[in-house]
């Protein structure tokens, strides 16, 4: 593999080619967490979407779709945002019989360059509805808190062991930054928890102090993940992420204490 490209002056192709593709891997991160790559404390995906991917028919004609990816969250690698966009763009003036020969091959590729088996599934953009995810429980964005920390701080998370509750909690106020070039990256996080109750309060300021946090999608959700598990013990646990696309990709993480599938419904915003 060559040089991450985020950050870089970049050729964008039109000519077919895999080594575009830039893995990294997770376990750094997951040491710096304290968790055990051998044996991970929760389940989960990450589902991406890509809005611009393209080829050619056999006759040269383009044909355009909407792409879901979904990688094991075991898997040894994640693959860096712009290399992804590099590589979808490669197919852009290469020939294909059909729309088969073009899953198949970006399910190999991916799969290589991630290490574990990623699942991929076409769609024509007209098949394609704006879905929303269903109404949350509770929208904690209204509590009147007062914010101190821009950096994550797990002790601002509680949870009273007198109340046992099962709830979603709703924030659209997580941002944090592209750990290479420092963009903001904006989503929106969803909370299914069974157990002690977890101060909402505590939960917003806690999710807005990763506001000048440097980690990639899928190491935020992690993070809070832990966190609330570390901080607040629930019996059961969902971190859902849903974050705003950048350069026709939008990433979606979940992290769950059950060995779920969780749907690829689109927030308004996204």
């Amino acid at each position: 593999m060559g040089a991450l490209p985020l950050g870089q002056q970049t050729e964008y192709v039109s000519q077919y080619d895999k080594d575009l593709l830039f893995p990294i891997p997770r376990v750094d991160k997951w040491t710096e967490m304290g968790i055990g790559a051998e044996r991970l404390p929760f389940f989960g995906e990450d589902i991406w979407n890509a809005y611009e991917v393209s080829w050619l028919n056999e006759k040269g004609k383009p044909i355009v779709a909407i792409a879901e990816f979904r990688l094991p969250c075991n898997s040894p690698n994640i693959i860096e945002s712009k290399s992804f966009k590099l590589y979808l763009n490669s197919l852009n003036q290469m020939r294909y019989a059909n729309e088969y020969e073009v899953q198949a091959l970006l399910e190999r590729d991916l799969s290589e360059a991630a290490g574990a088996p990623v699942q991929v599934v076409l769609r024509d953009v007209e098949a394609m509805e704006a879905l929303v995810v269903l109404t949350p429980d509770y929208c904690i964005d209204a509590l009147d808190v007062a914010i101190e920390h821009y950096h994550p701080e797990a002790s601002l998370l509680s949870a009273d062991a007198d109340q046992v509750v099962e709830e979603r909690l709703v924030s659209h106020l997580l941002k944090s930054n592209c750990p290479v070039t420092n963009q903001p990256d904006w989503g929106s996080v969803f909370i299914d928890y069974k157990g002690p109750r977890i101060s909402h309060e505590g939960l917003l300021q806690y999710i807005v102090s990763f506001r000048e946090h440097t980690d990639f999608h899928e190491q935020c959700v992690e993070r809070i993940f832990i966190d609330i598990m570390r901080q607040c013990r629930p019996e059961q646990l969902t971190v859902y992420a849903r974050y705003v696309r950048r350069g026709g990709l939008d990433i979606n993480p979940y992290r769950s204490t059950g060995d779920i599938r969780l749907g690829n419904d689109r927030l308004a915003r996204q």
